[in-house]
């Protein structure tokens, strides 16, 4: 690619970054959940970390995979509210364009993609559990889960939510490979904190050193699109045992 090219992309890539970011700002400031919502909000969203947690156990238990398992619960799948990420993403924009190289702002705009896409699944599941009858002050079950699945979303939506995280994973698997920009973000950590990125920063480390500890994510992305799948096959599916992947 030649630099005219390049410039051209990482423009293409920052409009997208900025377009999502405006989407999920305009998403949580219009879904002002009330207190029980919120509530039952985390309840299911710890629900669903507990569920990757069971799905990868193995993941989680490997020496090699761990960090990247982890990294995938913590920061693309589990409770954690990114809103002060994506702020410091949204008020540092023109800077990082013109620091970060055109591979990683793109990274970055899919990351806000998912969290976006997220926010407004979630919501939904929101919405179907309390009209199920769901409160906040009872844990949500896996048939409670899976009926409010197939109620507010569709497959579309959810066979995008998986091809963004794996996305997200193959662009760091990618970014781990540029060793002067492994070396930049561990240079500026400090320097990030103190400007006001903090959150950004630690997000892109953490990211970078679990997929630099696994030495190729090949295998691991591979197996995260087939466990994922099948689950979202199942759900639709109506089977019994949706996340019980050794069972028929």
């Amino acid at each position: 690619m030649n630099k005219p090219e390049a410039a051209e992309s990482k423009e293409a890539f920052a409009a997208l970054l900025h377009s999502n970011l405006a989407g999920v700002r305009k998403l949580r400031s219009a879904s002002v959940l009330g207190a029980g919502q919120a509530a039952l909000r985390m309840r299911l969203r710890g629900w669903q970390a507990a569920r990757f947690t069971r799905t990868y156990a193995d993941l989680m238990a490997s020496d090699r995979y761990r960090p990247a398992a982890e990294f995938f619960l913590s920061d693309l799948y589990g409770p954690t509210d990114f809103s002060e990420r994506d702020e410091e993403l949204e008020h540092f924009l023109p800077a990082l364009t013109r620091i970060l190289p055109a591979s990683a702002i793109h990274t970055l705009a899919v990351g806000v993609e998912l969290d976006l896409l997220s926010e407004s699944l979630d919501s939904a599941m929101v919405q179907a559990l309390l009209a199920a009858g769901q409160t906040a002050e009872a844990d949500v079950g896996e048939a409670d889960y899976a009926r409010a699945y197939r109620a507010c979303t569709g497959r579309r939506e959810r066979e995008r939510q998986i091809e963004l995280l794996l996305q997200i994973g193959d662009a760091i698997d990618g970014l781990t490979r540029k060793p002067l920009l492994r070396a930049a973000i561990a240079l500026i950590k400090g320097p990030a904190h103190a400007a006001g990125m903090g959150a950004l920063h630690d997000f892109l480390d953490r990211g970078f050193r679990a997929f630099r500890h696994m030495h190729g994510a090949a295998e691991f992305l591979a197996i995260i699109r087939e466990r994922e799948t099948r689950i979202l096959a199942r759900l639709h599916a109506r089977h019994r045992a949706p996340f019980d992947l050794d069972r028929e």
